[in-house]
């Protein structure tokens, strides 16, 4: 991971959660942090979305679309993960790849301590973009894993693996070949002391799902998202299961976002990309 700033694709998912925001399942889904980590031109294009006023270009279309269609994908996986957070507390939480995550500030964690590790010139935008925010900030954990290793650098941050720890390891999974998946599950595992928990977001092989990121990135042009981050990896539950069994991790349930979103009442336009989106929550 090389880039110089939050990722396109870190900036689309915080859109989609601000589109979200006090629109759909208001009763389950708020994030009044989404809207602070835009940029102005970034949070404009929310509002446009907001209001439904779609642009008349192909591409400038597209860009609306897909945060558009993030909206409706992020509030059940958001909800998910943050049920399992809060259903088993733990001491720490870590996120992995934390991007504009702005859990450390909205979840109400008494005495948990909030990591979030990134590649090191994403965590220094971060942190200029969160400056707005109030409250305690995560410990930052810079990581190039180029030449970093995830283990050293938490414990240099002051996680203990002695004690529990929550791993929320959102939007990243699809970003990464197997083998660096495996790599960062047995990172995990060094660091997890018994009790600690693992909510893996993953995507589960879907040829449709390939074809039609294909098209929309083609159609979205210099707008598309996916130009610089393919994805590089998909997962069916029993190869997920496998591979977090050989590193200690027992699966207790693992569920498409298409359930959750059906739950919460969510009836997207397009159910495709919820059906094939996991979540795994794993107990070590």
């Amino acid at each position: 991971m090389t880039e110089r700033r939050a990722s396109r694709t870190a900036v689309l998912v915080c859109q989609g959660r601000a589109v979200a925001h006090g629109r759909i399942a208001p009763d389950r889904f708020a994030d009044p942090t989404a809207m602070p980590l835009l940029r102005e031109a970034e949070r404009a294009q929310v509002s446009r979305v907001r209001d439904e006023q779609p642009p008349n270009g192909m591409a400038e279309r597209m860009q609306y679309e897909m945060i558009r269609a993030g909206s409706e994908i992020i509030v059940p996986r958001t909800v998910a993960i943050d049920d399992a957070v809060r259903a088993v507390p733990t001491p720490q939480v870590v996120i992995l790849g934390a991007g504009l995550d702005g859990r450390a500030w909205r979840l109400d964690l008494p005495g948990t301590v909030v990591f979030e590790v990134d590649h090191p010139a994403s965590q220094q935008e971060k942190r200029e973009r969160a400056a707005v925010l109030e409250g305690e900030p995560p410990r930052y954990v810079p990581v190039d894993f180029a030449r970093d290793r995830l283990t050293d650098a938490l414990k240099a941050a002051g996680h203990r693996d002695d004690e529990p720890t929550t791993w929320i390891w959102e939007g990243v999974v699809p970003y990464l070949t197997r083998p660096e998946v495996a790599a960062t599950v047995a990172a995990v595992t060094a660091r997890s002391a018994p009790g600690s928990r693992l909510i893996v977001n993953y995507q589960a092989p879907s040829l449709l799902g390939g074809v039609a990121r294909k098209l929309i990135g083609a159609a979205a042009r210099r707008f598309n998202p996916w130009a610089a981050e393919p994805w590089r990896s998909t997962w069916t539950p029993a190869a997920m299961s496998r591979l977090l069994a050989t590193h200690a991790f027992v699966v207790r349930r693992d569920h498409d976002l298409l359930e959750t979103a059906t739950a919460l009442g969510v009836r997207p336009e397009r159910a495709t990309s919820l059906r094939n989106g996991r979540i795994a929550l794993a107990d070590h």
